[in-house]
């Protein structure tokens, strides 16, 4: 039997280096290559050696498909491509495309430059990988080779972000990256149609978390920062540069016009910038309302938001700062983390998910003395918030996908291994299907049932519902009888003598008879006339006579009746028809085998 395997390099039961290795159809593709923020060693990368022991990556790599910007899906990009080696396609969109190289350059610098770290891809590694990308429009289905094809879907979550349809003849599996079921201030709501695949492979970030409403969430962040600043503290808001740290500068924006706030907001140098020349460049991909007021007003330039300089961390007053990186792991967030700590009057809001390892995960987790480089500790007085603003789906949109894809199996990545077995078992009780969990290095195989598509004619189902069924349901195997014709390389079921015709065959004659014996009092035309009349009831759509001779006749149906000679009471059906009405003659004497109805004139 035919069969889909899939392993995670990263992300399997964790998040962090996002790394899926899938095998379909003879095919190998690896989805995401990231890179975990919560290590400073050869663990931050996924482990290539179970692909490859030595040598290069190319020979076993049918291609790699990227699903958004942020590092735990593309940071080990470079590594793997210019110093593991693999030379074949790498696919993303448009969005990724631009803003990845940018994401890993400033990621190289706190790396390399900054902490001196060996081991690492260079500014021209970046560049030499990039150029191994060839971009995907969504809805666009690309031919990677004569039997693989993939189609990228919109994710949400941030710009560019895309799931992801790959199909090997009638096999095929999804693989969301990270998604958002709900829109928001400057993006959509992810989108997949009913595509069925075998495998839907998803993100399990907030495996039980449900969000309450994004409204009560906005309300309660700006009365933080609002009550913070009034008392003249200072708000650290650590975000990665694009993404949520757009949504939130939206809507405080809209918050300091309104209240006529003079406290100042500042943004990593440059990233505004950046972020503004992006979202212009890739309007498309963003909600309607940003699309619509985009000519008249670009939402993403700030009146009130300036760009911030590192000697402002030391200015005295309130001031509302948006730094990088979103875990405060690294960079300027961290700096400005340091210098804030000590101080009780200010805050930190930590907007997303944080991963193990990272000081955003430490702080969160009540941690408020923390070892530093160097042994140096740090005592964390200032008020530490969660107000999560994440963009990736929770259990209830995770539900939704389902819902929208159908798929046949379900497997859970990005995630921690207690949430996600408790969203196993909802999945598998709520939908019926297997679900796994597997961990880095662990293989989930999964046997396919091939099928072919047929297209079944009006004319067919209409007979179908004549016969007393309802319409076929989709999800729900069901036998019907018919011709299988093939035209332009494309099945048809239809009746046989819709396949006569289009065929442009002459029809043979071949009859059936049956014995049906029937209890039944009266005589026996009085019996067929009670069978006339059930017919008459049960069968609509169909030419049913009672002939001068006393025959019942349906379509070629021909129905006799004699009493036994034993019993007068039972009589002896005689049935026959046309090959043609086979299923209908196999229909009438199951529903004449049962007994007429009682009542019966």
């Amino acid at each position: 039997m035919p069969e889909i395997k899939v392993t995670p390099l990263g992300a399997g039961q964790d998040v962090g280096r996002s790394c899926i290795l899938v095998s379909i159809g003879g095919k190998n593709i690896m989805l995401d290559c990231g890179m975990h923020m919560g290590y400073n060693d050869d663990r931050r990368f996924p482990d290539f050696s179970y692909i490859t022991q030595n040598g290069r990556l190319t020979d076993f790599l049918d291609c790699v498909i990227i699903s958004h910007f942020h590092l735990d899906h593309c940071g080990a990009l470079p590594y793997m491509s210019e110093m593991v080696g693999y030379d074949g396609p790498i696919y993303m969109t448009h969005p990724t495309k631009a803003i990845c190289p940018i994401l890993l350059e400033d990621f190289r610098k706190i790396t390399v430059d900054k902490k001196g770290e060996t081991n690492f891809f260079t500014s021209q590694m970046i560049k030499d990988c990039m150029k191994k990308v060839i971009p995907l429009n969504l809805h666009q289905t690309v031919q990677v080779d004569d039997e693989l094809e993939i189609k990228a879907y919109y994710a949400g979550h941030v710009l560019g972000a895309a799931m992801v349809h790959i199909k090997v003849g009638s096999e095929s599996v999804v693989y969301t990256g990270d998604y958002n079921m709900t829109p928001d201030r400057h993006l959509g709501a992810a989108w997949i149609d009913k595509c069925r695949p075998d495998i839907l492979i998803s993100e399990s970030t907030y495996a039980t978390t449900i969000r309450d409403s994004k409204r009560c969430r906005e309300r309660d962040f700006l009365k933080k920062v609002h009550e913070t600043i009034e008392r003249g503290g200072k708000v650290l808001i650590p975000v990665f540069a694009l993404g949520r740290a757009q949504e939130l500068c939206i809507l405080l924006e809209t918050f300091w016009e309104r209240m006529n706030l003079k406290a100042p907001i500042y943004f990593s140098t440059g990233l505004t910038e950046k972020a503004n020349h992006y979202y212009k460049l890739f309007i498309t991909w963003t909600n309607q309302k940003i699309r619509k007021t985009f000519v008249q007003r670009n939402m993403f330039e700030f009146k009130h938001i300036k760009a911030f300089d590192r000697s402002y961390a030391d200015n005295p007053g309130p001031m509302v700062v948006f730094a990088t990186p979103g875990m405060l792991h690294a960079g300027q967030s961290l700096q400005i983390f340091k210098k804030w700590a000590g101080n009780e009057k200010n805050m930190v809001i930590m907007p997303g998910y944080c991963v193990q390892g990272t000081i955003g995960h430490k702080i969160l987790n009540g941690q408020r003395k923390l070892e530093m480089e160097g042994r140096a500790t740090l005592d964390v007085k200032l008020q530490v918030e969660y107000m999560s603003f994440s963009a990736h789906a929770d259990a209830k949109g995770i539900m939704q996908l389902i819902r929208m894809a159908e798929p046949r199996n379900m497997l859970l990545v990005h995630g921690e291994a207690v949430k996600m077995e408790f969203l196993k078992g909802k999945i598998e009780q709520e939908f019926s299907i297997d679900c796994h969990m597997p961990a880095n290095g662990e293989t989930v195989t999964v046997t396919t049932n091939p099928s072919v598509p047929v297209d079944i004619s009006l004319n067919l189902l209409k007979r179908e519902m004549a016969l007393g069924g309802p319409l076929p349901d989709p999800k729900k195997p069901r036998t019907m009888h018919g011709t299988l014709i093939m035209k332009e390389n494309s099945l048809k079921l239809v009746s046989s003598e819709q396949a006569l015709k289009e065929l442009g065959l002459n029809e043979h004659q071949l009859r059936f008879t049956c014995r049906v014996q029937l209890q039944d009092p009266h005589s026996d035309p009085d019996t067929l006339h009670r069978i006339y009349t059930h017919l008459k009831s049960v069968l609509k759509g169909y030419t049913i006579q009672h002939l001068p001779d006393g025959t019942v006749m349906v379509e070629s149906i021909v129905i006799k009746v004699s009493s036994s000679a034993e019993d007068t009471n039972t009589k002896v059906l005689l049935l026959s028809w046309s090959y043609q009405d086979e299923d209908l003659g196999s229909f009438l004497s199951t529903l004449l085998k049962k007994g007429l109805p009682s009542g019966l004139c």
